[in-house]
């Protein structure tokens, strides 16, 4: 009987964490779709009391790393699983699902106080290989180009190594930073400094270059004629069973709510993709 009970309680406490762990909702990943998925943890446990979510920003490839391992249950990406990433999850049973929760435009950031209004892509190519090193070549002041990027464990710096550089290998003399928010700070406080980040990263202490006579915002974006744009994912380990409330928090982007919250934070809703 004792042997009994205490088989009894063991199967009553996997229950009891069993139930906790579907009350808890885990993301990790890229930086730029972050603020999306802390403003949905917001609203999901206004509207669902009972479950937890919790958001950490640690960079895509991390997000990629948390599904794989099993330590989150969403994984933030600002860019789509590589092969790689995918071979590994394979190998360990995992099935990653894509879901694109928003679209993004990557603006070009300087100083305000930057003469300098249009740039092509060629031209921003040649100030991270270093070919252009000071503003004066471009039309603006007598400066050298501060010029800085994202980690390279960041999908935004994925995205414009791929839509920018075309694999061309960045100079030495590049700045590297942590986040989205890190890069606007660069720009911010330095006249001669040139950055990117994503659209919802755009405020009034740094300029967005128009790209090839582009100003990149949400209509360029839905149009396809701003060049450097691309969709933030956020990645699950299958598609979540209907009704749960992982499924619940992975459809949010769908509801006019969700487009609302997307919107307000500066990114494009995929619902109006096309339009």
């Amino acid at each position: 009987m004792k042997a009994s009970g205490k088989v009894l309680a063991a199967v009553v406490m996997m229950g009891v964490a069993s139930a906790q762990a579907q009350e808890q909702i885990v993301l990790d990943g890229s930086t730029t779709v972050g603020p999306i998925g802390k403003a949905f943890a917001e609203f999901f446990m206004k509207n669902n009391p009972g479950v937890s979510v919790t958001v950490s920003e640690s960079g895509s490839g991390n997000g990629a790393k948390g599904i794989l391992n099993g330590t989150c249950h969403a994984g933030m990406m600002s860019r789509f699983m590589k092969d790689t990433e995918f071979a590994a999850c394979a190998e360990k049973g995992v099935m990653p699902v894509a879901h694109v929760v928003a679209l993004d435009g990557l603006p070009i950031l300087v100083h305000p106080s930057n003469p300098v209004e249009d740039l092509t892509v060629e031209q921003i190519r040649k100030i991270y290989t270093g070919e252009i090193a000071n503003w004066r070549e471009l039309g603006g002041p007598n400066m050298e180009i501060v010029f800085v990027s994202r980690d390279t464990n960041s999908g935004t710096y994925e995205t414009f190594n791929g839509l920018v550089m075309q694999k061309q290998e960045i100079a030495g003399g590049c700045e590297y930073v942590g986040s989205n928010g890190a890069v606007r700070q660069r720009v911010q406080s330095t006249p001669a400094a040139i950055g990117y980040a994503g659209l919802g990263f755009v405020d009034e202490t740094v300029k967005a270059l128009k790209v090839n006579g582009i100003t990149p915002n949400e209509g360029t974006v839905i149009s396809g004629d701003y060049p450097i744009a691309r969709a933030l994912f956020i990645f699950t380990n299958g598609y979540p069973k209907l009704g749960s409330p992982l499924y619940k928090f992975m459809t949010i982007h769908l509801s006019p709510e969700g487009e609302e919250i997307v919107k307000s934070i500066g990114f494009v809703p995929v619902t109006q993709y096309g339009f």
